[in-house]
């Protein structure tokens, strides 16, 4: 399972979910189903503009969860 961590480094950089949208150019709708966890596919260069407006690595939002360990 992959853990969308997205909230966490927004909150982190005091970013909301309308700017983040509008820096990435997708709809605060399509933001909503990434940071529920909810898409089933992200593009890489979707992720690539995450990462460059949130000054993260992509490790800092996804993150694989052993099914056992949840």
């Amino acid at each position: 399972m992959i853990k969308v961590n997205l909230n966490i480094v927004m909150a982190q950089r005091g970013m909301s979910s309308n700017e983040l949208a509008e820096k990435i150019g997708i709809t605060p709708a399509n933001l909503s189903v990434l940071k529920t966890g909810k898409a089933k596919a992200v593009k890489f260069s979707t992720l690539e503009k995450i990462c460059e407006a949130l000054n993260c690595q992509p490790g800092d939002i996804l993150e694989y969860c052993n099914e056992k360990s949840l």
